[in-house]
């Protein structure tokens, strides 16, 4: 929905401390009721291509999917969107190692955790235990990058690491792969082999 992405540009700026107010009549124009706070644009990918599996436009519902760019920034986020802000309901995905960003954005802010679910290591490291080394490297060969992985797993920084260490570095080694990647193994998933954190989040929008 255009007019969500609008949404989206006009609270980056804001956070980013850029000019104007906050976008309150685009809020209430379009009913935006819930933000889902995520780290980057792979984590948005993720989400809105397992809610479009499942036949749900988050935007027509009122939800809206902001990357934020780094869990450091979750406190003003977190700050203008909630309780004291737009007060918007907020929910979101976080790797664990960045929890404590989360949750002190959270309590600075008033907002309850309860719509926050958190990653064992990131996305892309329960995506793959979720659909196993051998059917993430069938789907990379599908998408065009065998021969990129192979030759990423022969570098000598990947000595020693395990096939699915090597996997989610991969992932990560070339910009927009992730975010190509985070939608190509959401939508690989059985429905019951989808991860927590991801099923939970969904679930709870």
């Amino acid at each position: 929905m255009a007019d969500m992405q609008a949404f989206r540009e006009a609270v980056t700026a804001w956070a980013a401390g850029g000019p104007g107010g906050p976008p309150r009549e685009l809020a209430g124009r379009l009913g935006v009721r819930t933000a889902v706070l995520v780290e980057g644009p792979s984590d948005v990918a993720a989400v809105g291509a397992l809610a479009a599996r499942r036949g749900r436009d988050l935007a027509a519902e009122g939800t809206c999917l902001l990357a934020m760019g780094g869990a450091m920034s979750v406190g003003r986020f977190t700050a203008l969107l909630g309780p004291h802000g737009l007060g918007l309901r907020l929910a979101g995905l976080c790797d664990e190692a960045e929890w404590g960003y989360y949750a002190r954005g959270l309590e600075r802010a008033g907002a309850a955790a309860d719509g926050f679910f958190v990653c064992a290591a990131d996305l892309e490291d329960e995506l793959i235990r979720a659909l196993g080394v051998a059917r993430v490297t069938e789907l990379v060969g599908a998408e065009g990058d065998l021969r990129a992985l192979e030759t990423f797993r022969h570098q000598p920084a990947q000595r020693g690491r395990t096939a699915h260490q090597q996997l989610r570095r991969f992932l990560g080694t070339k910009k927009g792969r992730k975010i190509h990647y985070g939608r190509v193994l959401v939508e690989a998933l059985e429905p019951a082999r989808t991860p927590a954190p991801l099923d939970g989040l969904l679930a709870g929008l």
